[in-house]
């Protein structure tokens, strides 16, 4: 019932609170409103000017990445092609080096059998004059001898023979 009464107005209940809500709508839109709407209005351009500048923001993001992925990938072919003309370089230096060990080794090689054959001429030069001089010598002794005795001769040659052995 309490309520039941609230809500029975009377006629100038209704007139004064019409009212007095028209002069604080007055009031509010004379005071208030404009500086309300010029917020919103104001607010709204921050927040599309932010919007605006998030996507510049990530498209210069994109950019950057994508010139990021150009240099990266420019600086990879650059190490490949400086691997690979390291890795001529050592073939060339490898196949030089190869090349010239191969010939100062032909070289040594080359040398070593001239001298082994200057030696072996000058051993057999020597053996031929020992022998030369042993035949001349024992010539001699065989012609001495053998004026003097035949059996002799022999004995004396054999001996020179055994000790021409010996050495």
């Amino acid at each position: 019932m309490i309520i039941l009464g609230l809500l029975d107005a009377s006629l100038g209940t209704i007139i004064w609170t019409s009212v007095a809500f028209l002069i604080v709508a007055f009031l509010l839109k004379k005071m208030a409103w404009k500086p309300i709407l010029n917020s919103l209005r104001e607010r709204e351009e921050f927040i599309d000017k932010s919007l605006k500048s998030a996507e510049e923001a990530k498209a210069e993001m994109s950019r950057l990445k994508s010139d990021n992925e150009k240099l990266l990938a420019e600086a990879r072919a650059e190490r490949e092609i400086i691997l690979k003309e390291a890795r001529e370089m050592k073939e060339t230096i490898l196949g030089e080096a190869k090349a010239t060990a191969a010939a100062e080794g032909e070289r040594l090689i080359s040398n070593a059998r001239e001298e082994i054959s200057k030696e072996k001429a000058r051993a057999m030069s020597d053996v031929k004059k020992q022998v030369a001089a042993l035949s001349v010598e024992i010539a001699e002794k065989v012609l001495r001898k053998e004026f003097e005795d035949r059996t002799k001769q022999e004995e004396l040659v054999q001996e020179h023979l055994k000790r021409a052995q010996l050495s």
